[in-house]
């Protein structure tokens, strides 16, 4: 780990400036301090967040909720409200990572968690998102766990989260302050980029922006799943997740959110899929046109291959439960 300068920062305002300037935002750092470690990331100055008051959890007049930015994964997930009304945030967050992680781990952080991408991790390899120009490793190389779908010539890494996919499937915001004073409210679905040209730019944060909160909309009732396939049952990053929150109405889908994980370099979301099984009869059939719209221009890179069918055979495997019908029921 190379030499750093460390301040603590007392307001929103005082951390945007120190982070126009060049500093790193700093909460938990339960990516950004391995990073460093490997020398992946080197910043010249750290920026600890952790006295903003941005730790509440508090209702909304519309009947949602505002997520603090520092509040940890473990209280987020235990939430009385959130288990209530976004059981689908709750079992995404507790899906991911240690004990240990989530309590450390932040809401802001967590959005902007960097891939886990073998080459992006090795200064010794190619890698167009740390080292832009210098190529991409993956992309001939050893690609198990990269994207399928959005991907492009210079980056076919993914988004490593579990928190994003659920909060793109709930339609929740990020709340963003500028160093103004200024405030936007960004769509999780858009805050996250595709790789492009430019795989370096993670997401769209400009210079001197700090997340304040997340900010869930009323609850929407219905089912909600999230069903996350890995290596092995605990501890491990995606090979595929479904987040899925699905209202019936006698005998119809009423309405449908599906968000996917682990598939390319952002949460991954297909209108297309919501607005084919909102106000259809559930069913194999249905559900194989839904999975074949999803895919339609997936790319596997040859260890990845296997994702293009694990895909299919776990979004059907959601529909079924969330719609409670069985394999061979047809609309």
């Amino acid at each position: 780990m190379r030499p750093f300068e460390y301040r603590r920062a007392e307001g929103v305002e005082q951390a945007g400036a120190l982070a126009l300037a060049g500093g790193r935002l700093i909460a938990g750092g339960t990516n950004l301090l391995d990073l460093m470690k490997l020398q992946v990331e080197t910043p010249a100055q750290l920026v600890d967040v952790n006295r903003l008051p941005l730790r509440e959890i508090e209702p909304l007049a519309d009947g949602g909720l505002r997520i603090g930015a520092l509040v940890s994964n473990s209280a987020c997930a235990a939430d009385p409200r959130v288990r209530a009304g976004w059981p689908l945030l709750a079992r995404a967050i507790l899906a991911g990572a240690t004990f240990q992680l989530r309590n450390k781990a932040t809401t802001a952080g967590n959005l902007c968690q960097r891939t886990r991408c073998h080459y992006f991790y090795n200064p010794d390899q190619p890698c167009n998102k740390r080292a832009p120009g210098s190529g991409c490793g993956a992309l001939g190389g050893f690609n198990r766990i990269h994207a399928i779908l959005g991907a492009s010539d210079q980056c076919i890494a993914t988004y490593p989260g579990d928190m994003a996919v659920a909060l793109a499937a709930l339609d929740a915001a990020v709340v963003i302050a500028a160093p103004d004073g200024s405030q936007r409210s960004v769509p999780v679905r858009g805050f996250h980029r595709l790789p492009g040209d430019t795989p370096e730019k993670d997401n769209v944060l400009e210079p001197g922006e700090v997340i304040l909160a997340v900010t869930l909309p009323p609850p929407a009732g219905g089912t909600q799943l999230y069903r996350k396939v890995r290596e092995r049952s605990s501890y491990a990053f995606a090979l595929v997740s479904v987040a899925a929150a699905v209202r019936m109405e006698g005998g119809r889908i009423a309405q449908a959110s599906l968000a996917f994980g682990a598939l390319a370099h952002r949460p991954w979301r297909d209108p297309r899929v919501d607005a084919l099984l909102t106000g259809a009869r559930p069913g194999d059939a249905l559900f194989a046109e839904a999975a074949d719209l999803l895919l339609e221009g997936a790319q596997g890179r040859g260890h990845n291959d296997f994702k293009i069918p694990l895909t299919r055979r776990t979004l059907v495997a959601v529909l079924r439960e969330a719609t409670g019908t069985q394999p061979g029921d047809q609309a």
